[in-house]
C-alpha cells in the first residue's frame, strides 16, 4: 500500500551520525556534529582568533600583546576575587583519605538506579562533605550572579551597595556579557570536573551517578538559564509554534504513517502525543529526555499495531512527525535547546536517548521545510492546503467510526423530534389557554346579557298595570263629564 507513492520521508542511519565519524549521533543544532565533536571546533575557532590577530602590524604587535597580557592579569585578579566572594576563602588543598572515599564510593555503589532521593541522602552524610561543598559552590556561584543580574534595575540600598561593592573591586566584568552558550560552557565543564569523586566505579554507575548530578544542578538552575534572555530561543518557539499550526491539515495518509486496521475508536498515537506534551513541565534535562524517549517507545508500539513486521526507520520518523505536528508542543525549540546545552554529552551520543533525540531534531528540521514533494504533492496542491483553499479527504472509516457516526446521527434525530414535541406541547398548552379565556368571555357575556334581560322583562311587567289604572280613570272622568253636560252634547 505504501510502495504505490514515492515517499517522500526517508532518513539513513549513516546521515544521524557525526559528520566527523566518530560513531556518535549528530545534530543539525550543531551542524551535524556530536556535542564533543562540536565543542571541540567552537574551542579552535576561539584559540585560533588571538593567533590571527598578532599576526598583524609588526609595529603594533608589541603594544597589543603587553595589552593583552595586561587584561589577562587583571581578569585573573577580579575571578579570583568573584569566587573569594561567593565562594569564601580556598582553604589549603588536602588528601582525603582512602578510607573516607572508599567508603563514599561503596555507598553509591549500593544505590538503586534512578534513586535520585537516595542520592541526595549519601550526598549530605560526611563521606560525601567534599563533592557537596563543590556542587554548592557551583550553583551559589551561578545563582549570585543571576541574582544580580535581575536586580541591577532596583533601588533598594542593599542591591545598591553590594553593586558599588563590586565596581569598587573591579569584580563587575562580564557581568552583563555572560550569554547562555558561556553558561551552558561552564556547566559541562563542571560536569567533566565533577567526574573524578566516581574514579573507582564502573562505567555505568558513573553514567548514573553523573545523572544524578545533573538533576541536582540543573532543578536549581532551571529558572535562570531556560530560554535566556541572551538567545532568541523565545522568537523561535512562536515562529515553530504557527509553522506547526499552520500544517493543521497533513494527515497520516499524507505522511505515509501506518494506522491499525479496522479503525479504532482512539488514536493509537495519543500516548506519544501526551508524552511529548509533558516534556515541558520537566526541569532537568534528563526527565525532558525521558519524556522524549517515551513518546518515541510509544509511536513504535503503535506501528507494531499497524504491522506485524519490525518498524524502519523510516516508519518511525514519519510517525514522530504525525505525532509532533499534532501535538504542537509548547516550548519545543527552548526545550530542545535546553537539553543540548546543559544536558550530559553522553546521554546524546550514544543509546537510545540519543537515537530518539536524533530523530527528533531532525523531525523539528523537516517541519521548518516542509515543503509540496515531501508529502507527494504538488507546488499548487501546497498552496492550496497552506492558504486554506483545499481541505483533505477523509479517509475510509472503520467499524467504530462507523458505528459511531450512526449513533451520533440518530442522537440528532432524536433531539430534532423531541424539540418538534416540546414545540407542538406549547402550542398546545398556548391554544388551551386561549380556548379557556374564550369560554370565559362567552360566559361573562352570556352573564351580562342574561342581567339586563331579567331588568328588562321586569321593566315590562310593570307598565302594563300602570297603563291600566290610566286608562280607568281617564273612563270615569269621560262619564262623569257626559253626565254633567248633557245638553251640550245633543248640541
Amino acid at each position: 500500500m505504501w510502495a504505490e507513492q514515492k515517499r517522500g520521508i526517508h532518513v539513513n542511519q549513516a546521515e544521524l551520525l557525526c559528520k566527523d565519524g566518530c560513531g556518535y549521533y549528530g545534530n543539525p543544532a550543531w551542524q551535524g556534529y556530536c556535542s564533543k565533536c562540536w565543542r571541540e571546533r567552537i574551542r579552535k575557532t576561539e584559540t585560533s582568533k588571538p593567533e590571527n590577530e598578532v599576526h598583524g602590524d609588526g609595529g603594533f604587535q608589541l603594544t597589543f600583546s603587553k595589552f593583552e597580557e595586561k587584561k589577562s592579569v587583571e581578569k585573573g585578579r577580579r575571578s579570583n576575587t568573584m569566587k573569594r566572594l561567593f565562594w569564601g576563602t580556598p582553604s589549603p588543598p588536602r588528601q582525603e583519605s582512602s578510607e573516607r572515599q572508599e567508603a563514599a564510593l561503596k555507598a553509591f555503589q549500593s544505590l538503586e538506579p534512578g534513586d535520585f532521593p537516595g542520592f541526595l541522602k549519601l550526598l549530605r552524610k560526611p563521606p560525601s562533605q567534599r563533592l557537596q561543598s563543590r556542587c554548592t559552590a557551583f550553583l551559589n556561584t551561578i545563582e549570585a550572579y543571576h541574582v544580580v543580574i535581575s536586580l541591577s534595575c532596583t533601588q533598594f540600598p542593599s542591591v545598591l551597595f553590594f553593586q558599588r561593592t563590586l565596581v569598587s573591586t573591579g569584580m563587575c566584568f562580564g557581568f552583563q556579557d555572560l550569554p547562555v552558550e558561556k553558561q551552558s560552557d561552564l556547566v559541562q565543564d563542571f560536569y567533566q570536573n565533577i567526574t573524578v569523586h566516581f574514579n573507582g566505579l564502573p562505567e555505568a554507575q558513573v553514567s548514573q551517578m553523573m545523572e544524578h548530578i545533573e538533576k541536582l544542578i540543573m532543578t536549581r538552575l532551571h529558572k535562570w538559564v531556560f530560554c535566556h534572555d541572551s538567545c532568541d530561543d523565545e522568537q523561535k518557539d512562536l515562529t515553530l509554534q504557527r509553522r506547526i499550526k499552520s500544517l493543521n491539515w497533513v494527515t497520516p495518509q499524507m505522511l505515509r504513517v501506518p494506522f491499525p486496521k479496522g479503525g479504532s475508536d482512539s488514536d493509537p498515537y495519543l500516548p506519544a502525543i501526551t508524552a511529548i506534551i509533558e516534556m515541558d513541565a520537566k526541569r532537568a534535562p534528563q526527565d525532558k529526555l525521558t519524556c522524549v524517549s517515551k513518546c518515541s517507545q510509544n509511536v513504535f508500539q503503535a506501528l507494531a499495531l499497524a504491522s506485524s513486521q519490525p518498524a524502519n526507520a523510516d516508519d518511525f520518523l514519519s510517525g514522530l512527525i504525525y505525532v509532533v505536528l499534532r501535538a504542537n508542543p509548547p516550548r519545543l525549540h527552548s526545550n530542545m535547546n535546553y537539553i543540548t546545552r546543559f544536558g550530559l554529552p553522553h546521554s546524546l551520543m550514544a543509546g537510545e536517548t540519543g537515537y530518539y533525540f536524533t530523530n527528533l531534531s531532525c523531525t523539528v528540521a523537516f517541519i521548518e521545510k516542509l515543503d509540496g514533494p515531501a508529502l507527494n504533492l504538488t507546488p499548487e496542491q501546497f498552496s492550496s492546503y497552506m492558504q486554506g483553499r483545499r481541505m483533505p479527504s477523509t479517509p475510509a472509516e472503520g467499524d467504530s467510526q462507523k458505528r459511531a457516526r450512526v449513533n451520533h446521527e440518530q442522537l440528532e434525530d432524536l433531539k430534532m423530534r423531541q424539540e418538534k414535541v416540546d414545540k407542538g406541547v406549547r402550542a398546545l398548552q398556548e391554544q388551551l389557554e386561549q380556548w379557556v379565556r374564550s369560554v370565559q368571555d362567552k360566559v361573562d357575556e352570556v352573564t351580562a346579557q342574561s342581567a339586563l334581560l331579567e331588568n328588562h322583562l321586569a321593566e315590562s311587567f310593570e307598565k302594563p298595570a300602570v297603563s291600566a289604572t290610566d286608562q280607568s280613570v281617564l273612563v270615569l272622568k269621560d262619564d262623569a263629564s257626559t253626565e254633567a253636560d248633557p245638553g251640550e252634547t245633543e248640541c
